[in-house]
C-alpha cells in the first residue's frame, strides 16, 4: 500500500506529470515522449489498471480518498493529495472529477499481430482531433472492432482528452500506428482483409450493398475530418463506399461516421446472437 502524502506547494517536483494539461503542444511533445499518459476520473483510471498499465503516481483531492481506497490499497506508486485550489494551479483547469493518475504507456504491438484472429478492423487516416480519436475508438469498443490502426500524423489517443471522451475505450481497444501509410495496406491484404474507404466516390458502393456481402474480414477506412482521404488511398484500397444520405447532407463527421460503418458492417454471427 502506497501511504498518501499530502503536498500543498504547486511548484512540488513531484507534480511535474500534472503540470500544464492545458498545454496541447507541451503534452504532445511530452508524453510520447517520456512514455506517460494521463488518466483522468475514476472509471478511467481503474479501466487503465484494468488493462495492465503501470501507475506512475495519483493526484486526489482528500473526497476521493474513500472512493479510490481500493486502488490506493494495492498502489506501488505514490498518491498526492492536494486542495482542489492546487490542483487546478498546477494542471491549469478545474479537475472536477478529483483524481488524475500518470500512467506508462506500454510498446505499441505490431500491426500484423493484431490482425491475428480478427475480423474487423479500422484505420484512421489523419485524424487529429482528440474528440472524435476519443469518441471513434468508443464506437470500436462498443460495436465490435478487434484493432485499430492509426496512420503516422493521427492524434495521440492516450492525449487526456482524447482518453476522456473514449470514457477509457483507448485503453482497451488494441491499437498501433501504421508506419508507411498506404503503402501498409498490405499488410492488411495479405492477412486477407477487403480494405473499404469510406469516401464520396462516384464509384462508391453504398454501405448496405458492403454490409450484405459480410466479408469474413474487412478493414474499414476513415479519412480526416476536413479532406477526407488522400488520393493515393483510394487508389489503393479494394472498395470505396458511402453512407447514404438524405436532406442534403453528403457527409458525417467521421466518428459518427464509424459508428455507423461499424454497426452496419458487424459479422452477421453477432447479429444472430
Amino acid at each position: 500500500m502506497s501511504e498518501p502524502s499530502t503536498i500543498t506547494d504547486p511548484a512540488d517536483p513531484r507534480l511535474a506529470d500534472y503540470t500544464g494539461l492545458t498545454d496541447v503542444e507541451l503534452r504532445r511533445r511530452r508524453e510520447p515522449a517520456e512514455g506517460l499518459f494521463i488518466a483522468e476520473g475514476e472509471k478511467v483510471i481503474r479501466r487503465a489498471l484494468s488493462a495492465g498499465y503501470r501507475m506512475r503516481s495519483m493526484l486526489l483531492t482528500a473526497k476521493w480518498l474513500d472512493v479510490m481506497a481500493d486502488v490506493i490499497a494495492d498502489a506501488d506508486a505514490p498518491v498526492h493529495v492536494v486542495e482542489p485550489t492546487l490542483a487546478e494551479a498546477v494542471t491549469g483547469y478545474h479537475v472536477h472529477r478529483g483524481a488524475l493518475a500518470s500512467m506508462e504507456r506500454k510498446p505499441l504491438p505490431d500491426a500484423a499481430d493484431l490482425l491475428t484472429g480478427a475480423r474487423r478492423v479500422s484505420v484512421f487516416e489523419d485524424i487529429v482531433d482528440h474528440a472524435n480519436m476519443g469518441a471513434a475508438f468508443r464506437n470500436a469498443a462498443a460495436l465490435g472492432v478487434d484493432a485499430i490502426f492509426l496512420t503516422p500524423r493521427c492524434a495521440d489517443p492516450l492525449y487526456r482528452r482524447s482518453v476522456k471522451v473514449s470514457m477509457g475505450a483507448v485503453l482497451q481497444v488494441p491499437w498501433t500506428r501504421l508506419e508507411a501509410w498506404p503503402k501498409d495496406i498490405e499488410i492488411l491484404r495479405s492477412a486477407g482483409f477487403t480494405v473499404a474507404a469510406l469516401c464520396l466516390s462516384d464509384q462508391a458502393i453504398t454501405l448496405d450493398e458492403l454490409a450484405s456481402r459480410d466479408d469474413e474480414k474487412l478493414a474499414l477506412v476513415f479519412g480526416t475530418e476536413g479532406t477526407g482521404l488522400a488520393a493515393e488511398t483510394l487508389a489503393s484500397v479494394d472498395e470505396h463506399v458511402r453512407i447514404p444520405m438524405d436532406a442534403g447532407v453528403d457527409s458525417l463527421n467521421v466518428a459518427a461516421a464509424s459508428a455507423v460503418a461499424f454497426y452496419a458492417t458487424r459479422p452477421r454471427r453477432e447479429l444472430i446472437r
